[in-house]
C-alpha cells in the first residue's frame, strides 16, 4: 500500500507497430493543429475583425459623440 499508484491504470506503451505509427500520427496531428493552424486561423479571426470595423467606420464615421 505503500505505492498508491495504480500500474493498470497507466496507459501502456504501444506494442505494435500500427500502434507506434498512430502514436506518431496523433502527435503529428496534434503539433500541425497548435502550432500551425490554430496560430494562423486566429490571425485571421483577428485581422477580419479589424478589417470590418474599419470599413464600417469608413461607411458610417468615428466612434464619439457628432461633432
Amino acid at each position: 500500500m505503500g505505492n498508491s499508484i495504480d500500474r493498470r491504470a497507466r496507459p501502456t506503451k504501444p506494442n505494435t507497430p500500427e500502434e507506434s505509427r498512430e502514436k506518431r500520427r496523433e502527435l503529428a496531428v496534434f503539433l500541425f493543429l497548435a502550432g500551425i493552424l490554430f496560430p494562423i486561423l486566429a490571425v485571421i479571426v483577428v485581422s477580419g475583425y479589424g478589417f470590418g470595423v474599419w470599413m464600417l467606420q469608413l461607411l458610417t464615421g468615428p466612434p464619439g459623440p457628432p461633432g
